[in-house]
């Protein structure tokens, strides 16, 4: 049996990544809420995104502890510091929003925000923006499958090694397919009745549990120590 998290925690993990950024709550405090955001891949059943986002934080975090310091004058160890911290720095949020949006169904998410009383304006473009990535990024496949076929940007690496056909053959169809998707998806969220007047009934039933409270609050921790530290 794999750990479920109500989608309003997971919202709340969310807005908590993005607070550590904005408030730069410092290496120590962000790594072990990044830990224990991590950890809910591997408890959620999802090891593998787990395992790959814990090698990218991680390594670039030691990147940011062991290279940062001994960069000098050297302009490559400088430029690779700027990215390493950079990048580990957006991390969080990307981590909680690869976790919150792969475990949610689009179900579940519109169940929780009507439990939320967000109006449907806000409603409706998150039901569409959570199908929306996973369609493209089969649209992707799909189309540098047929390219490949035809001997185009072909292979691992294709976007670096052949980025001028990768940009007109890949890239290019992949944008203009991207606005029919949007406009597929919304007509489609339309046509269900996602968008009428009234109480909305909802085959998903939600309910909060004692680790939807203890988990979130365990990861607000380190934010509060931080805030706490600086009083």
């Amino acid at each position: 049996m794999t750990f479920r998290m109500d989608p309003r925690a997971k919202l709340y993990l969310l807005l908590l990544a993005n607070l550590m950024l904005l408030f730069h709550v410092g290496t120590g405090a962000e790594a072990a809420a990044t830990a224990l955001c991590l950890l809910l891949f591997f408890l959620s059943g999802k090891a593998r995104a787990g395992v790959q986002l814990s090698v990218l934080y991680f390594g670039l975090l030691a990147v940011d502890l062991f290279v940062v310091p001994r960069a000098g004058e050297s302009v490559l160890l400088n430029l690779l510091s700027l990215v390493s911290v950079g990048v580990r720095m957006m991390l969080p949020c990307i981590i909680t929003g690869a976790y919150a949006f792969s475990t949610t169904t689009v179900g579940e998410l519109t169940a929780a925000l009507r439990r939320m009383h967000l109006p449907e304006s806000i409603i409706i473009p998150c039901a569409v923006v959570v199908r929306f990535f996973p369609t493209v990024g089969e649209d992707y496949r799909h189309i540098r499958a047929a390219m490949a076929l035809r001997g185009i940007a072909a292979g691992r690496g294709a976007l670096l090694r052949h980025p001028v056909q990768s940009l007109e053959y890949i890239l290019m169809p992949l944008l203009m397919n991207s606005n029919n998707v949007a406009q597929d998806l919304s007509a489609a969220a339309l046509t269900k009745g996602i968008g009428l007047p009234g109480r909305h009934t909802c085959m998903t039933e939600l309910r909060l549990t004692a680790w939807d409270f203890l988990y979130p609050a365990l990861c607000t921790l380190p934010l509060l120590w931080k805030v706490v530290t600086l009083l």
